[in-house]
């Protein structure tokens, strides 16, 4: 089997750190770990396999290092500079910014759904947003078995999505403090607002959602989203109204989900929450029913840990594709 040599740039943040221990159990064959962050964490150490990795300042220089693979974890302006560089220099770059998520020449990839997009030459592969990787796993089956027309998205979205930034602000609202990262306090708060107001008064992060799933489904759905930010520390949910062009059929949707590796179903009024899926890799459904008045629409609920299946994961099962596909 062959062995590859992997790099994480920005170890130090919550998708690197999570990247790097999702490698540690995955069956990637990694024969040397290079990790990366900013000059401040230069020297800092991590452990990886009961090794001692040393961090080292990334830069340009860095794309000198023996990498077959390399996960950025960092914010987009780094990926616009850097992630194009490594790709030509037949590197695999797997970014989980939104750099790229809406090049249309960029791949946007959940393994789960369109694993097909991935090429041999696809050195550069866009992570798609947490909100929309559990909510596509979702609506995969449905769009397979009915086709998709209509989807609207509410979501429910943890701090963590934000990074350290949204968790420090939830502490401190939490003591009676001003917000230095959101518009408002977010402790006993919802906010629906996430990232920059467009000007059709959609948000960035609504109109992430909007085009990123039609992006991975590759047809152009139509789709409206209205994302709220929640006290909540890990765990995205994301209430779904689907309607399908053909009838539903819910026992053979219910039968769809139970044999997906993928999916957990709650049945028998149950659901999930966000603190039942916190470091699971799965995603979770339940609320699953008939819209009251049309046979062909459906809502669902789905919760999955936005760090690790929304971010980390993810990247992770991009590159075990790659590796399987186009490098054993």
């Amino acid at each position: 089997m062959k062995k590859i040599n992997v790099g994480i740039v920005g170890i130090t943040g919550l998708v690197g750190q999570t990247i790097k221990e999702i490698l540690e159990k995955s069956d990637l064959p990694i024969e040397r770990l290079f990790v990366y962050a900013s000059e401040r964490s230069k020297g800092e150490t991590v452990e990886f396999k009961e090794q001692t990795l040393v961090i080292e300042a990334f830069n340009e220089t860095s794309l000198n290092d023996p990498l077959d693979m390399l996960f950025f974890a960092v914010e987009s302006e780094l990926a616009l500079k850097y992630a194009p560089l490594a790709a030509q220099k037949g590197i695999y770059v797997i970014d989980n910014s939104s750099a790229f998520r809406l090049d249309p020449k960029i791949p946007l990839i959940v393994p789960e759904v369109n694993q097909d997009q991935l090429k041999k030459d696809s050195y550069l592969i866009a992570n798609p947003n947490c909100s929309t990787i559990q909510s596509v796993i979702a609506l995969s089956k449905i769009h397979e078995l009915f086709t998709l027309t209509d989807v609207n998205f509410t979501t429910y979205q943890a701090v963590s999505g934000s990074g350290v930034a949204g968790i420090r602000d939830l502490k401190t609202t939490s003591e009676g403090k001003d917000p230095k990262f959101y518009p408002k306090p977010i402790y006993n708060n919802v906010i629906p607002q996430i990232d920059a107001f467009l000007d059709n008064g959609y948000t960035k992060e609504e109109m992430k959602m909007v085009y990123e799933t039609q992006k991975i489904f590759n047809t152009k759905l139509n789709i409206t989203a209205t994302t709220v930010r929640v006290p909540v520390r890990v765990g995205h949910s994301v209430q779904i109204h689907a309607t399908t062009k053909d009838m539903i059929d819910y026992d053979k949707l219910v039968q769809a989900y139970q044999q997906s590796e993928h999916i957990v179903l709650y049945l028998n009024h149950s659901y999930p929450t966000p603190l039942d899926v916190v470091g699971d890799n799965l995603v979770h459904i339940g609320r699953l029913r008939l819209d009251l008045n049309y046979p062909n629409k459906l809502l669902l609920w789905t919760v999955a840990d936005n760090v690790r299946k929304g971010a980390a994961l993810n990247a992770v099962q991009i590159a075990q594709t790659i590796y399987k596909e186009f490098i054993l």
